[in-house]
């Protein structure tokens, strides 16, 4: 099967919320010494500043679903839009350090939202034979999302705004969150989440209007999984049966930021500033950072499903400790300091073409059908937990050695490597049900 023009649009449409996520994620590297010097913050507030969004995100992550499953995917994704909207003026007419908090926390509510629906809302409108290829769209427009966070930062600053140059940097996402929003209106409903809504006629014309070759035997489908899934809505995640995906999923969320891949994208410019770069210089640096992760992730999602996720994992991970550690000698000896950038790019592919391209893909396989959406959440909420309180310590940890974040990430990705190569499956080429029979679950 084909896939034609109308699904095309849904798609670009959807993953644009992976685009900002993305942009909203990384500009705060492009302002943290500002913020610095205008809200005379010191390093705890500055942690504070950085991780409020992920409160938000946090949040958002863990309840999206509710509002998503009572007003559908598409319409809570405008909600989602008009966050961003709110919060990129909000941060660049902030008055003040709590109401640029409080903005960062509405952008945060955006970020986890769309995390969740739009991926969501992909996969219910795509074509089976496509499924995870345009899926895997939203994950690449986050990281373009960092890339041109990276982009926006270094031309803003060449424009020498002085004083309001921070402002420029967190409202210029307003443009592209606002195109979101009203390209939200050109795309329909969920034909997934209409049928949940009884709404049968009306699925069936979107499915049409998808390409789908025998719409009853299609709809006849998504109503299975509908009433299957309702009659499993009463299974208990948290059992000893689920012992394992359980463990798994925490893990893999919570290893996938020990690495430290989201302080380093919140903090690249502070960073590169500890070895002494100039601000113009740092903001090209991370345009170099970000174009490295995506070329890096392009190639992971090319070679997933040969390589494997968990060789990926121990390829990837054996990199990264080689990596931190390098970063922590030279600030420890403050030696080589040409060299960080080059670490740094190293580090980022090493991360792209492991932890990034394999977490979610692997949460989604560890748990059966029955409790997947929830053991999704459990790896998802593992995820972004650890994410904030790295985020909040990060700048505490730096003042103290450049070195030492460097060197826990280090550690923690050491005990990563035992995990992974004791007690991680190969999902490669295995069917869901022989997982499920591996873990012992029935």
């Amino acid at each position: 099967m084909s896939i034609n023009s109308y699904v095309v649009k849904g798609t670009v449409v959807g993953a644009l919320g992976g685009l900002l996520f993305g942009f909203d994620t990384a500009v705060i590297s492009g302002t943290t010494q500002a913020l610095t010097s205008v809200y005379h913050l010191s390093p705890t507030l500055l942690g504070v500043t950085v991780s409020s969004a992920l409160v938000g995100t946090v949040i958002a992550a863990l309840g999206a679903g509710i509002p998503g499953q009572r007003f559908g995917r598409r319409d809570t994704l405008r909600v989602m839009a008009i966050f961003y909207v709110i919060s990129a003026l909000g941060c660049a007419f902030a008055w003040n350090w709590p109401a640029l908090i409080a903005f960062r926390f509405v952008g945060g509510l955006g970020i986890g939202g769309s995390s969740v629906l739009g991926p969501m809302y992909i996969a219910e409108i795509a074509p089976p034979k496509w499924r995870g290829r345009l899926v895997g769209c939203f994950q690449i427009n986050v990281v373009i999302g960092i890339l041109l966070a990276y982009m926006s930062n270094y031309f803003i600053g060449t424009a020498h705004l002085g004083a309001t140059e921070w402002r420029w940097q967190l409202g210029v996402s307003g443009i592209p969150a606002v195109l979101f929003f009203i390209a939200l209106f050109g795309i329909p409903r969920s034909p997934r989440w209409l049928v949940m809504q009884r709404k049968l006629d009306e699925a069936a014309g979107v499915l049409r209007r998808t390409g789908v070759p025998d719409v009853k035997v299609e709809m006849d489908e998504i109503i299975a999984s509908v009433h299957l899934e309702r009659t499993a809505s009463k299974e208990r995640l948290f059992s000893r049966k689920y012992a394992k995906p359980i463990f798994l999923a925490i893990t893999v969320g919570m290893f996938c930021q020990l690495s430290g891949i989201n302080a380093i994208l919140y903090y690249l410019n502070d960073i590169f500033a500890l070895a002494g770069a100039s601000k113009m210089s740092g903001n090209l640096q991370a345009v170099a950072v970000g174009a490295v992760n995506l070329v890096a992730t392009l190639s992971a999602m090319a070679v997933i499903d040969h390589i494997g996720r968990r060789r990926l994992l121990l390829i990837g991970t054996s990199g990264l400790v080689l990596c931190l550690a390098a970063v922590s000698a030279i600030f420890l000896t403050h030696r080589h300091m040409n060299w960080l950038v080059w670490l740094l790019m190293a580090y980022i592919a090493c991360f792209a073409i492991s932890q990034g391209a394999v977490i979610w893909v692997y949460v989604s396989e560890v748990f059966p059908n029955r409790v997947r959406s929830k053991g999704q959440s459990v790896g998802s909420s593992s995820h972004w937990i650890t994410n904030a309180i790295i985020s909040l310590v990060f700048p505490i940890m730096a003042t103290s050695s450049g070195a030492y974040p460097f060197m826990f990430f280090g550690a923690m990705m050491v005990v990563d490597l035992f995990v992974i190569l004791f007690y991680y499956p190969e999902t490669t080429g295995i069917s869901l049900e022989q997982v499920q029979h591996e873990f012992g679950i029935d």
